[in-house]
């Protein structure tokens, strides 16, 4: 579903990201790993955009594996607006809602068209996944709660009817009782055959809902292996993400 390759991206004078590589198949959550500072975030910026990589290459879908490598567009150096279109949702650490408009408004301001072969997003389908939601449609989203914030933050993009979500961080600042919903929302969007690429300080969260795990240190990957292994492996926890 994604491919990025030898991916490099800049702050400035400052070399963030040093040749990231990563697959992400159809259906599966691949989780992000590293210390503060390893990353994590810039690689999905970088992928969305956001942040304009020097190097490297990023396809999504509109082709095969071979060698390794996706065939289709290179995504990398477009603008976000054009690789939002061509099918990645981005849901930012920083949830970045309309806090003056009504859960309901803000659905609609990422409303896209739907996408051949795609069962298309509705708000109806959206409150199903997250109930709490229906039932605050039409409350200013200002005066709703954290955890109800980045649940609309991620309902907004799916409304844009993405092929791959990148999530950033989504259990940051959350209650255990929201972090586990939010587990058993990614889990259904899972099994509806969503693709995602997920970006996660909190280990246990990201061993309850991903499948493999791409490990960064200073902006370069070091290994990639099962979820399961990584939760078997304490030396390899220990020398990566452990502060």
């Amino acid at each position: 579903m994604l491919a990025v390759e030898g991916l490099h991206a800049h702050y400035g004078r400052a070399h963030i990201l040093h040749g990231v590589s990563l697959t992400v198949a159809a259906g599966e959550v691949l989780c992000l790993l590293g210390r503060n500072g390893a990353g994590k975030s810039t690689t999905m910026k970088a992928i969305m955009g956001l942040v304009p990589p020097s190097a490297g290459t990023v396809r999504l879908e509109g082709g095969r594996l071979e060698g390794g490598r996706l065939e289709g567009r290179d995504l990398a150096g477009q603008p976000p607006h054009a690789i939002a279109r061509a099918g990645l949702g981005y849901v930012p650490e920083e949830r970045r809602i309309f806090t003056g408009l009504t859960v309901l408004e803000n659905l609609e301001v990422g409303r896209r068209p739907a996408r051949p072969g795609l069962a298309p997003w509705t708000p109806e389908r959206l409150f199903a996944l997250f109930p709490s939601l229906g039932g605050m449609r039409h409350r200013p989203a200002g005066r709703m709660s954290g955890g109800e914030q980045q649940m609309l933050t991620i309902a907004r993009t799916l409304m844009g009817n993405p092929r791959l979500l990148l999530l950033d961080e989504p259990s940051e600042g959350l209650a255990p009782v929201v972090v586990e919903r939010m587990a058993e929302a990614i889990l259904a969007l899972k099994a509806e055959g969503l693709s995602i690429l997920l970006s996660e300080q909190n280990l246990a969260f990201a061993g309850a809902v991903g499948d493999r795990a791409c490990i960064l240190e200073t902006g370069t990957p070091r290994q990639t292996l099962p979820m399961p292994a990584l939760m078997r492996d304490a030396a390899l926890r220990a020398r990566y993400l452990s502060v």
